[in-house]
């Protein structure tokens, strides 16, 4: 199967990286390496580009890709999660590098594969794992966790207000069979909610995928990581953005980029800081960045994307 890819806020992350020629520059979530292709080009022979992706299919279509691009830059590509962008730099006699780019959450590609199970709108085993090497699937969450923990994970990582019933519902349907497809996690998700509540926002599985795939892929432990670790790689200059698609994770970016830039913990009174905690960067927009009316039009699953951006002081 090919991979599929329209990069989202592609023009806006080109502009916000400030790409030089000869730096070193990490995407974290290769993914098509539609975002990488436009970065590598701009590199000269002494950059280099590295690519991560815990996907095996995306590392595997992205270097063929890149390989048939026009450009010279050194190409380092490696099969994990972002979250080890810090280790892998290290084992490249890499300690520092000039821009890094985060596109989080589940790719166009891994939606439409139907067997990874993370859609609610094809019939699948439910698995939902970004890296197939792991243990936890979707199936153990659901038919495994207690009442309580499905409860928390649908709302904490769905906000979803019918969290507790849904929790109930799967509890209930599994002591008869266990729930092993996609399609009957829908159904009974659709049983919980109740009919007038379904008719209104977007799909009723919606919040309740979104909130297992979190959870199955531990996304925002390893988002909370992937900052501190990406700052912390950064020369002075360096840019680091970030796309989310919903707002727990941008709520985490927007918290720890803000943290980052004002560390100072000086009550507010105080006429000048004594704590002695320098910002270790800035915010390059304060609000975020969203797709243009043009790019929804084209591509419309970039329709929640937020780009935050930071530059190393």
């Amino acid at each position: 199967m090919d991979f599929h890819h329209s990069p989202v806020l592609l023009e806006e992350v080109i502009e916000k990286l400030n790409i030089k020629p000869d730096g070193t520059y990490i995407d974290g979530t290769l993914g098509g390496a539609g975002h990488s292709l436009q970065i590598y080009k701009r590199l000269n022979s002494v950059g280099t580009l590295i690519g991560l992706d815990q996907d095996e299919f995306a590392i595997k279509t992205s270097e063929s890709r890149l390989k048939n691009a026009d450009g010279q830059a050194n190409i380092i590509l490696a099969n994990t999660n972002f979250k080890n962008m810090k280790e892998v730099c290290f084992k490249n006699n890499i300690s520092r590098v000039d821009g890094i780019l985060l596109d989080i959450g589940v790719s166009s590609h891994q939606l439409d594969e139907t067997e990874r199970g993370f859609s609610y709108k094809k019939d699948a085993p439910l698995d939902m794992r970004m890296d197939r090497r792991g243990t936890l699937t979707a199936k153990m969450v659901v038919n495994e966790y207690t009442k309580e923990q499905l409860k928390e994970i649908i709302q904490n990582y769905g906000e979803e207000r019918w969290a507790k019933r849904i929790a109930e519902f799967i509890v209930e349907a599994r002591v008869k069979k266990p729930i092993e497809t996609t399609g009957e996690l829908v159904d009974v998700i659709k049983a919980a909610i109740p009919s007038g509540a379904r008719r209104e926002g977007p799909h009723p599985a919606k919040r309740t995928f979104q909130a297992l795939r979190i959870a199955v892929n531990d996304e925002l432990g390893v988002l909370e990581k992937a900052v501190a670790d990406g700052i912390e790689l950064l020369s002075p200059g360096g840019r680091f953005c970030i796309i989310s698609f919903h707002s727990l994770e941008d709520r985490i970016v927007k918290n720890a980029f803000y943290k980052k830039a004002n560390p100072c913990t000086c009550p507010k009174e105080f006429p000048v800081c004594i704590c002695g905690k320098k910002p270790l960067v800035k915010l390059i927009e304060r609000k975020p960045i969203t797709p243009s009316k043009k790019e929804l039009e084209e591509n419309p699953r970039a329709r929640s994307a937020k780009l935050r951006v930071v530059e190393k002081i």
